[in-house]
């Protein structure tokens, strides 16, 4: 009997999981999204405001950031209390109104689940801290000094201090990847896990659809602790908190003690620095690992590793294509992954594309944003990979260009200006950096109408409002056939209605420009051609004549380019020439049709 029920959720199970893979997650970011009692601080109360919203725009499952009790130290990835909701985000029993709500609308929830670290605040700790010999102790890392008197090694945490922080109570050092006040978790505790695995039980047993995993790849250590060269790559230490010896031993056990006894529960793994192989041991299906893993390359590009608040110069948009390609080449079809353009820890694209500084002082700014935000969405929604959307992204909200130091919110944005201003940069070019760069970028709160505060409350709100961008609003855009809004519906409706972005294979057409993409999806049934210009000018190059059939599409299933609110001429991208054809496209121009199907 015991192994019919295991089928029977097998089954279950696999009936469950199309959601994640035909489907689109939408992610919100509580702060920010919607403010219901007017305290400046986004809430579940306006969560439970804006459900019909989500179910509007189509997206199968709502991943949102940690909402539990937390000193906020970390903006909610420092958790005090597993079982309670933070004051500041109303109570237990909205929560469960927000999940009922969300599954009368065919909506998953995904909670934000952080288990390689938890508060200096939490009782554990509080309890850990007390003695050696505390029942506690062995709940979180904790090392004599090393043979110089000092840290246990040289690691290096991601805020760049030592990870390791000194306790004169017990006179040991506590591990903390991250910061001083979000000491690690000791994995190899039994006792820890057993209460970790009892805290996950409570969620499901609430309704919960899924867990987008914090930093997962991070929970197993190497049991030596030993010195990482001085030569690698900030941060130092990471060769031997990534990616560890036990990782797969105890995400199976995590699996086997949690999600897998809740048939349909997503889990959707954060794990940086990983290679080709490692996402498939972590995602493929027999394993009972992960469902997914966060696909962080195309989110970085651009980016400066000697330098997070610079552009790196050497970046191209071939190291997008080559991205693309490497993922769905080693891992499409073995494991699975998602896809974002945009995330609450990362600048939006629309103004920073690929870490492009755009020049919006002249022409059609708010054309311009519109046709980047369509052309980035049309990209993210045909690649292979289930896509990931973070709110404001659909109304084309650009990133947040602050005009003083004191607009930010996030400390190491703040740090950052004291120490290159410090220096002698300038200030100007110091806030250009801080703009292209900080994730507080992202984190201004949604636009939600035109009016004072822009509909997120009646307030002040605890981060300023976007200084630009305010005609990027959900009330004006959910009646524009035209907006970035019901350009995102059509896509997440094109996604539901065909296998193609879901099943099919790619095929890249090789061009001359590297800001011009063009890609083929298909399967045995049906072929898309997808176009997109990354660039703000139009652009055209040749295509070598094996690729001329291209020229006779004819079937367009959605398009935009900049010109289409002045009805411009949808003018045909392919011209023939005598050695093949020829694509123009106009600035941020995309377009999807569908392509006969080869015989």
């Amino acid at each position: 009997m015991e192994a019919e029920r295991e089928i029977a959720g097998e089954v279950e199970r696999d009936q469950e999981e199309a959601y994640w893979k035909e489907g689109v997650l939408y992610q919100l970011y509580p702060p920010s999204f919607k403010d219901s009692d007017g305290d400046g601080w986004g809430d579940i109360g306006g969560m439970l405001e804006k459900v019909d919203y989500l179910a509007e725009l189509g997206v199968s499952a709502v991943w949102i950031g940690p909402v539990c009790d937390s000193p906020m130290e970390d903006n909610g990835y420092d958790i005090r209390d597993y079982y309670k909701i933070h004051e500041a985000y109303g109570t237990m029993e909205q929560m469960e109104e927000l999940i009922a709500k969300l599954h009368e609308r065919g909506i998953k929830l995904i909670m934000d689940l952080v288990i390689n670290h938890t508060s200096d605040e939490h009782e554990w700790f509080e309890q850990s801290r007390l003695s050696k010999d505390n029942p506690y102790r062995d709940y979180y890392i904790w090392r004599p000094a090393g043979e110089d008197g000092g840290p246990p090694n040289n690691w290096r945490s991601f805020s760049e201090e030592l990870a390791w922080e000194f306790d004169e109570r017990t006179g040991e050092y506590y591990l903390h990847i991250f910061d001083k006040k979000q000491p690690d978790l000791n994995w190899e505790s039994e006792a820890m896990r057993r209460d970790i695995y009892r805290m996950i039980t409570f969620w499901l047993d609430k309704g919960v659809d899924g867990f987008r995993l914090d930093a997962i790849n991070m929970i197993s250590k190497d049991p030596a602790f030993p010195n990482a060269p001085e030569d690698a790559r900030h941060p130092r230490g990471q060769q031997f908190y990534k990616n560890g010896p036990r990782i797969h031993e105890l995400l199976r056990e995590l699996h086997d003690e949690t999600f897998g006894r809740y048939p349909g529960t997503l889990t959707l793994g954060e794990a940086p620095t990983v290679t080709m192989e490692e996402v498939v041991r972590y995602t493929a299906p027999e394993r009972k690992e992960m469902d997914m893993v966060l696909q962080m390359e195309l989110i970085r590009l651009g980016k400066d590793f000697g330098d997070p608040w610079k552009i790196d110069p050497d970046w191209t948009p071939a190291m997008l294509k080559e991205s693309i390609v490497r993922w769905h080449k080693e891992v499409f079809g073995r494991g699975s992954y998602a896809l974002y353009l945009n995330t609450h820890d990362h600048p939006r694209m629309v103004g920073t594309l690929f870490g492009q500084r755009l020049d919006r002082q002249k022409g059609n700014s708010k054309g311009l944003n519109e046709a980047a935000a369509k052309a980035i969405g049309t990209f993210l929604h045909t690649l292979p990979g289930t896509p990931l959307v973070y709110q404001g992204e659909e109304l084309g909200m650009p990133n947040a260009n602050y005009r003083s130091p004191n607009d930010y919110r996030d400390k190491a944005t703040v740090a950052a200006y004291k120490r290159l201003t410090g220096k002698g940069e300038s200030h100007d070019d110091v806030l250009a950096s801080l703009h292209a760069r900080s994730r507080d970028g992202a984190r201004s709160p949604m636009h939600w109408t035109r009016g004072e505060q822009a509909g997120f409350t009646t307030g002040t709100p605890w981060i300023p409002l976007n200084p630009e961008g305010r005609e990027a609003n959900a009330e004006d855009e959910q009646n524009d056939p035209l907006s970035v809004f019901n350009h995102y519906r059509r896509l997440i409706e094109l996604r539901k209605q065909s296998p193609v972005p879901t099943r099919g294979d790619l095929i890249m057409v090789p061009l001359e420009d590297e800001w011009m993409f063009a890609y083929i999806r298909e399967t045995e049934d049906e072929r898309w051609l997808v176009l997109v210009n990354f660039s703000e000018q139009a652009r055209e190059c040749n295509i070598n004549a094996e690729w001329a059939y291209l020229a006779k599409t004819e079937e367009l299933l959605l398009g935009s380019w900049v010109g289409e609110r002045s009805d411009l001429l949808d003018d045909r991208p392919f011209r023939l020439t005598e050695k093949g054809c020829r694509l123009h496209l106009l600035p941020y121009q995309s377009a999807v049709y569908r392509l006969p199907t080869q015989s």
